[in-house]
């Protein structure tokens, strides 16, 4: 998707406008899997702090070589674990929890998402691969 966005909409917004609430987003242990894996008493998690580490490394990276792809990659992971919270329960409506990220990755999503779809567009003879959800009558 981010070498076939000619315009470069994504990388510029993604280094120009959100920067900040990535790494903000980055640094939450909070919205990182394996602390819920641990926290719900998952075996094989009880080492979350050093994978947490070694992410924020990774991240760390990427995000130094404005790798945009890879940091989406970042971003995207934690966005799924803020989406679990809000939809099973640990960030609620009108609650103070995970404010600060459920409008960062909105403001994140509301301008990716149309983007994504753009380039989609622009690009109808890639192979996107075969719809998930398809439409069933």
């Amino acid at each position: 998707m981010v070498h076939l966005d000619a315009g470069q909409r994504i990388y510029n917004e993604i280094w120009e406008g959100f920067a900040g609430p990535i790494r903000v987003l980055m640094q939450n242990r909070y919205v990182f899997h394996p602390f819920w894996q641990h926290h719900n008493g998952i075996a094989g998690n009880e080492d979350r702090e050093e994978r947490f580490t070694a992410s924020a490394g990774s991240f760390a990276r990427s995000f130094a070589a404005q790798n945009t792809a890879r940091t989406l990659s970042f971003v995207f992971d934690r966005l799924y674990v803020l989406r679990n919270q809000l939809v099973h329960g640990g960030a609620t409506w009108n609650s103070a929890v995970n404010r600060n990220q459920v409008r960062d990755g909105a403001a994140i999503l509301s301008f990716l998402m149309p983007v994504f779809v753009d380039v989609m567009m622009d690009n109808p003879h890639e192979n996107w691969g075969q719809p998930f959800y398809p439409v069933v009558e």
